[in-house]
């Protein structure tokens, strides 16, 4: 869909204007397509990416604050994520043998298999919005990554 139709304007200050409002607009509905999807999982799109985190280092545990600086969304609140994820059994909480001020979080067998249901539905999303060809992905991930340059 145009964004002119999406947001119902075709007033902007300039191409790059567009371009920003047109990724923000992009962003908002992808989230919204997954998030829709992973709540039949009973799942959030934040705690989705915590799990995803913890599998990177599976089977070795991260402390929070490790978990916190690789959010995609880095303002949620990662404890109160994890509180809800260690009630739905899904991760286990523990203090480091290393540091025993620091707690650190593994996932559980229940968090793997939930992941695991997750990964499917995001991975189909992806398929069946993303329609472009690979060499299209490369060149849009290069231009945003160019854009958080000086991030």
């Amino acid at each position: 869909m145009k964004l002119e139709k999406a947001i119902q304007s075709e007033k902007f200050a300039s191409q790059k204007h567009k371009a920003g409002l047109n990724i923000l607009y992009t962003a908002w509905w992808l989230k919204t397509l997954i998030s829709q999807e992973l709540k039949t999982l009973g799942l959030t799109h934040e705690q989705f990416n915590v799990l995803r985190i913890l599998k990177g280092k599976h089977p070795e545990k991260m402390c929070v604050k490790d978990i916190g600086v690789r959010m995609i969304e880095r303002n949620s609140n990662v404890p109160r994520i994890i509180d809800r994820l260690v009630a739905k059994k899904f991760v286990e909480r523990s203090t480091s043998e290393m540091d025993k001020r620091e707690t650190v979080i593994t996932l559980t067998p229940g968090g793997m298999d939930i992941l695991k249901k997750a990964i499917v539905v995001v991975d189909k999303i992806f398929a069946n919005t993303l329609i472009i060809e690979e060499a299209e992905a490369e060149t849009l991930n290069s231009l945003l990554e160019n854009m958080r340059e000086r991030e």
